[in-house]
Protein backbone atom coordinates (compact mmCIF):
# COMPACT_ATOMS: atom_id res chain seq x y z
CA UNK A 1 0.00 0.00 0.00
CA UNK A 2 1.63 3.75 -0.98
CA UNK A 3 1.71 5.66 2.23
CA UNK A 4 2.55 9.21 2.58
CA UNK A 5 3.87 9.93 6.14
CA UNK A 6 2.88 14.03 7.39
CA UNK A 7 4.74 15.49 10.08
CA UNK A 8 7.12 12.38 9.96
CA UNK A 9 10.08 13.75 12.12
CA UNK A 10 12.67 11.33 12.31
CA UNK A 11 10.33 8.99 11.32
CA UNK A 12 9.31 6.55 14.06
CA UNK A 13 6.09 5.99 12.26
CA UNK A 14 7.95 6.16 8.86
CA UNK A 15 10.31 3.26 9.93
CA UNK A 16 7.21 0.95 11.66
CA UNK A 17 5.08 1.39 9.11
CA UNK A 18 7.88 -0.43 6.66
CA UNK A 19 8.64 -3.15 9.14
CA UNK A 20 4.91 -3.91 8.89
CA UNK A 21 5.36 -4.35 4.77
CA UNK A 22 4.24 -0.69 3.56
CA UNK A 23 5.46 0.97 0.69
CA UNK A 24 6.38 4.80 2.83
CA UNK A 25 6.38 6.78 -0.62
CA UNK A 26 6.81 9.98 0.66
CA UNK A 27 7.23 12.04 4.15
CA UNK A 28 6.53 15.62 4.68
CA UNK A 29 8.02 18.38 7.93
CA UNK A 30 8.66 21.49 8.65
CA UNK A 31 11.86 20.27 11.14
CA UNK A 32 15.01 20.29 9.08
CA UNK A 33 17.47 18.86 11.55
CA UNK A 34 14.83 15.53 11.53
CA UNK A 35 14.38 15.27 7.98
CA UNK A 36 18.21 15.31 7.74
CA UNK A 37 17.93 11.91 10.21
CA UNK A 38 15.28 10.96 8.44
CA UNK A 39 17.10 11.07 5.05
CA UNK A 40 20.10 9.00 6.46
CA UNK A 41 17.92 6.60 8.34
CA UNK A 42 14.43 5.32 6.20
CA UNK A 43 14.68 6.98 2.75
CA UNK A 44 15.37 10.14 0.84
CA UNK A 45 11.40 10.47 -0.24
CA UNK A 46 11.37 13.02 2.95
CA UNK A 47 10.46 16.86 2.15
CA UNK A 48 10.42 19.71 4.27
CA UNK A 49 7.16 21.15 3.77
CA UNK A 50 5.18 23.81 6.20
CA UNK A 51 1.93 21.65 6.37
CA UNK A 52 0.20 24.39 8.21
CA UNK A 53 -0.16 25.71 4.55
CA UNK A 54 -2.37 23.53 3.88
CA UNK A 55 -3.41 24.78 0.59
CA UNK A 56 0.02 23.71 -0.68
CA UNK A 57 0.12 20.38 1.57
CA UNK A 58 -3.21 19.33 0.03
CA UNK A 59 -2.18 19.88 -3.47
CA UNK A 60 1.53 18.16 -2.99
CA UNK A 61 0.18 15.39 -1.11
CA UNK A 62 -2.71 15.07 -3.50
CA UNK A 63 -0.73 14.58 -6.07
CA UNK A 64 0.97 11.85 -4.86
CA UNK A 65 -2.16 9.73 -4.99
CA UNK A 66 -1.53 7.94 -1.71
CA UNK A 67 -3.35 4.99 -0.47
CA UNK A 68 -3.00 5.65 2.96
CA UNK A 69 -1.92 8.94 4.85
CA UNK A 70 -0.78 8.35 8.33
CA UNK A 71 1.09 11.11 10.39
CA UNK A 72 0.90 12.64 14.42
CA UNK A 73 -0.51 16.46 13.72
CA UNK A 74 1.08 18.67 16.16
CA UNK A 75 0.02 17.81 20.11
CA UNK A 76 1.64 20.24 22.23
CA UNK A 77 -1.80 21.88 22.46
CA UNK A 78 -3.54 18.77 23.63
CA UNK A 79 -0.51 17.19 25.96
CA UNK A 80 -0.73 17.41 29.92
CA UNK A 81 2.85 19.15 29.71
CA UNK A 82 1.97 22.04 27.21
CA UNK A 83 -1.04 24.87 27.34
CA UNK A 84 -4.02 22.78 26.73
CA UNK A 85 -5.13 25.50 23.98
CA UNK A 86 -6.65 24.12 21.39
CA UNK A 87 -7.53 27.17 19.44
CA UNK A 88 -4.12 28.67 18.34
CA UNK A 89 -4.00 27.55 15.00
CA UNK A 90 -1.48 24.20 15.35
CA UNK A 91 -4.57 22.53 16.73
CA UNK A 92 -6.62 23.02 13.20
CA UNK A 93 -4.45 21.06 11.58
CA UNK A 94 -5.59 17.81 13.01
CA UNK A 95 -9.30 18.98 11.33
CA UNK A 96 -7.87 19.32 8.09
CA UNK A 97 -5.66 15.92 8.21
CA UNK A 98 -6.80 14.04 5.51
CA UNK A 99 -10.26 15.15 4.37
CA UNK A 100 -9.36 16.83 1.72
CA UNK A 101 -7.05 14.55 -0.29
CA UNK A 102 -9.39 11.42 0.85
CA UNK A 103 -7.26 8.80 0.66
CA UNK A 104 -8.86 5.01 1.07
CA UNK A 105 -7.23 4.88 4.86
CA UNK A 106 -5.42 7.42 7.10
CA UNK A 107 -3.77 6.64 10.55
CA UNK A 108 -3.80 9.63 12.77
CA UNK A 109 -1.56 9.53 16.30
CA UNK A 110 -1.92 11.74 19.22
CA UNK A 111 -1.86 12.39 22.77
CA UNK A 112 -4.32 10.49 24.83
CA UNK A 113 -5.61 13.66 26.34
CA UNK A 114 -6.95 14.62 22.57
CA UNK A 115 -9.61 12.56 23.75
CA UNK A 116 -11.40 14.98 26.15
CA UNK A 117 -10.85 17.51 23.48
CA UNK A 118 -13.80 19.15 21.10
CA UNK A 119 -10.91 19.35 18.35
CA UNK A 120 -11.38 16.20 18.06
CA UNK A 121 -15.36 15.43 18.06
CA UNK A 122 -14.91 18.77 15.34
CA UNK A 123 -11.92 16.66 13.30
CA UNK A 124 -14.54 13.43 13.51
CA UNK A 125 -17.21 14.92 12.32
CA UNK A 126 -14.92 16.39 9.59
CA UNK A 127 -13.91 12.74 8.64
CA UNK A 128 -17.94 11.26 8.88
CA UNK A 129 -19.33 13.43 6.51
CA UNK A 130 -15.83 12.84 3.84
CA UNK A 131 -17.12 9.30 3.74
CA UNK A 132 -14.72 7.63 6.24
CA UNK A 133 -15.30 4.83 9.22
CA UNK A 134 -13.57 5.57 12.14
CA UNK A 135 -11.77 2.94 14.83
CA UNK A 136 -9.83 4.57 17.75
CA UNK A 137 -8.88 3.86 20.94
CA UNK A 138 -5.60 4.78 23.38
CA UNK A 139 -2.71 1.88 22.94
CA UNK A 140 -0.45 1.89 25.68
CA UNK A 141 2.80 1.13 24.04
CA UNK A 142 4.46 -1.49 26.31
CA UNK A 143 1.52 -3.51 25.38
CA UNK A 144 2.78 -3.15 21.91
CA UNK A 145 5.88 -4.71 21.58
CA UNK A 146 7.87 -1.40 23.48
CA UNK A 147 9.26 -1.42 26.38
CA UNK A 148 7.94 2.13 27.63
CA UNK A 149 4.81 3.00 29.60
CA UNK A 150 3.66 4.98 27.04
CA UNK A 151 -0.11 6.10 26.20
CA UNK A 152 -1.11 6.87 22.45
CA UNK A 153 -4.54 8.09 20.81
CA UNK A 154 -4.76 5.71 17.53
CA UNK A 155 -7.51 6.64 14.73
CA UNK A 156 -7.67 4.86 11.94
CA UNK A 157 -10.09 5.28 9.31
CA UNK A 158 -11.40 3.35 5.82
CA UNK A 159 -13.51 4.68 3.43
CA UNK A 160 -16.86 3.05 3.43
CA UNK A 161 -16.33 1.26 6.32
CA UNK A 162 -18.38 0.85 9.46
CA UNK A 163 -17.39 2.94 12.72
CA UNK A 164 -15.80 0.34 15.07
CA UNK A 165 -14.43 -1.91 11.81
CA UNK A 166 -10.65 -2.13 13.44
CA UNK A 167 -11.55 -2.37 17.11
CA UNK A 168 -10.96 -6.03 17.63
CA UNK A 169 -7.67 -6.39 15.55
CA UNK A 170 -6.12 -3.43 18.08
CA UNK A 171 -7.45 -5.09 20.93
CA UNK A 172 -6.93 -9.07 19.86
CA UNK A 173 -3.06 -8.35 19.20
CA UNK A 174 -2.04 -6.59 22.13
CA UNK A 175 0.37 -8.50 25.04
CA UNK A 176 -0.67 -10.02 27.97
CA UNK A 177 1.58 -7.97 30.10
CA UNK A 178 3.47 -5.15 29.68
CA UNK A 179 7.46 -5.25 27.82
CA UNK A 180 10.16 -4.48 30.18
CA UNK A 181 13.26 -2.53 29.35
CA UNK A 182 15.41 -5.25 30.37
CA UNK A 183 13.49 -7.28 28.08
CA UNK A 184 14.01 -5.19 25.92
CA UNK A 185 17.28 -3.90 25.83
CA UNK A 186 19.01 -7.10 27.29
CA UNK A 187 23.04 -6.06 27.79
CA UNK A 188 22.96 -3.30 25.95
CA UNK A 189 22.06 -1.53 29.17
CA UNK A 190 24.06 -1.94 32.06
CA UNK A 191 22.38 -0.57 35.41
CA UNK A 192 19.70 -2.17 37.25
CA UNK A 193 18.28 1.00 37.85
CA UNK A 194 17.71 5.07 36.34
CA UNK A 195 16.85 8.32 36.82
CA UNK A 196 14.33 9.97 34.72
CA UNK A 197 12.93 13.72 35.58
CA UNK A 198 9.70 14.20 37.08
CA UNK A 199 7.56 16.69 35.70
CA UNK A 200 7.01 17.60 39.43
CA UNK A 201 8.62 16.31 42.49
CA UNK A 202 5.48 14.59 44.00
CA UNK A 203 5.98 12.08 41.25
CA UNK A 204 9.02 9.62 41.19
CA UNK A 205 12.45 9.76 39.53
CA UNK A 206 13.43 6.87 39.95
CA UNK A 207 12.64 3.53 37.75
CA UNK A 208 14.27 -0.14 37.73
CA UNK A 209 14.91 -2.32 34.20
CA UNK A 210 12.39 -4.46 35.66
CA UNK A 211 9.50 -2.75 34.23
CA UNK A 212 8.63 -0.52 31.76
CA UNK A 213 9.62 2.57 30.97
CA UNK A 214 7.77 6.34 31.77
CA UNK A 215 7.23 7.68 28.65
CA UNK A 216 10.53 9.39 26.84
CA UNK A 217 10.24 12.65 26.69
CA UNK A 218 11.59 15.19 24.41
CA UNK A 219 14.43 16.52 27.19
CA UNK A 220 17.11 14.34 29.08
CA UNK A 221 18.05 15.90 32.57
CA UNK A 222 20.61 14.93 34.84
CA UNK A 223 20.23 14.22 38.65
CA UNK A 224 19.57 17.99 39.89
CA UNK A 225 21.64 18.49 43.35
CA UNK A 226 20.26 17.36 46.64
CA UNK A 227 17.30 15.33 44.79
CA UNK A 228 15.39 13.72 47.83
CA UNK A 229 14.41 9.94 46.96
CA UNK A 230 10.92 9.53 46.49
CA UNK A 231 8.73 7.42 48.38
CA UNK A 232 7.96 5.29 45.23
CA UNK A 233 11.54 5.39 44.23
CA UNK A 234 12.94 1.36 43.85
CA UNK A 235 16.41 2.34 45.63
CA UNK A 236 17.54 3.42 49.31
CA UNK A 237 20.16 5.30 47.51
CA UNK A 238 21.12 7.11 44.23
CA UNK A 239 24.64 5.33 44.17
CA UNK A 240 24.87 3.75 41.04
CA UNK A 241 21.72 5.27 39.48
CA UNK A 242 21.94 7.71 36.08
CA UNK A 243 20.28 9.11 33.47
CA UNK A 244 19.69 7.24 30.47
CA UNK A 245 21.88 7.80 27.32
CA UNK A 246 20.74 8.97 24.27
CA UNK A 247 21.31 5.56 22.73
CA UNK A 248 19.49 4.01 25.16
CA UNK A 249 16.75 6.18 25.12
CA UNK A 250 16.52 5.76 21.32
CA UNK A 251 16.43 2.21 22.08
CA UNK A 252 13.46 2.24 24.58
CA UNK A 253 11.76 4.24 21.49
CA UNK A 254 12.43 0.69 19.25
CA UNK A 255 15.07 2.90 17.12
CA UNK A 256 17.15 0.60 15.85
CA UNK A 257 20.56 -0.37 17.65
CA UNK A 258 22.45 1.45 13.88
CA UNK A 259 19.61 4.30 13.82
CA UNK A 260 21.81 7.11 13.40
CA UNK A 261 21.15 10.60 14.84
CA UNK A 262 22.69 13.21 14.06
CA UNK A 263 22.71 17.25 15.04
CA UNK A 264 23.16 19.30 18.51
CA UNK A 265 22.77 16.64 21.33
CA UNK A 266 19.15 18.88 22.40
CA UNK A 267 17.89 18.13 18.87
CA UNK A 268 18.72 14.77 19.09
CA UNK A 269 16.84 14.78 22.78
CA UNK A 270 13.66 15.97 21.58
CA UNK A 271 13.45 13.98 17.84
CA UNK A 272 13.36 10.85 19.90
CA UNK A 273 10.98 12.29 22.82
CA UNK A 274 9.03 13.72 19.99
CA UNK A 275 8.80 10.13 18.00
CA UNK A 276 6.37 7.73 17.64
CA UNK A 277 8.30 4.30 18.98
CA UNK A 278 9.00 2.63 15.60
CA UNK A 279 7.14 -0.71 17.14
CA UNK A 280 4.31 1.15 17.88
CA UNK A 281 3.78 1.98 14.18
CA UNK A 282 4.44 -1.51 13.40
CA UNK A 283 1.31 -3.01 15.72
CA UNK A 284 -0.50 -0.82 14.04
CA UNK A 285 0.51 -1.41 10.53
CA UNK A 286 0.00 -5.02 11.27
CA UNK A 287 -3.07 -4.95 13.07
CA UNK A 288 -4.15 -2.99 9.51
CA UNK A 289 -2.87 -5.58 7.29
CA UNK A 290 -4.99 -8.26 9.41
CA UNK A 291 -7.94 -6.72 9.19
CA UNK A 292 -7.47 -6.49 5.23
CA UNK A 293 -6.57 -10.28 5.17
CA UNK A 294 -9.53 -11.70 7.08
CA UNK A 295 -11.90 -9.22 4.61
CA UNK A 296 -10.48 -11.21 1.65
CA UNK A 297 -11.10 -13.85 3.51
CA UNK A 298 -14.68 -13.05 3.92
Amino acid sequence: MRVVDLFCGCGGLSLGFQKAGYDVAAAFDNWSAALCVYRRNVGNHASLLDLSDTDKSIETVTGLAPQMIIGGPPCQDFSSAGKRNENNGRGDLTVSFVSSVRPEWFVMENVARILKTHKLVEAKELFKESGYGLSYTVLDASLCEVPQKRKRFIMIGKLGAEDGFMDENLRKNQSSKPLTVAEALGDKIDVKFYYRHPRSYIRRGVFSVDEPSPTIRGVNRPIPQGYTLHKGDPVSSLAGVRPLTTHERALIQTFPPDFEFLGSKSEQEQMIGNAVPVNLGTYVGKCISQYIEEQEKN
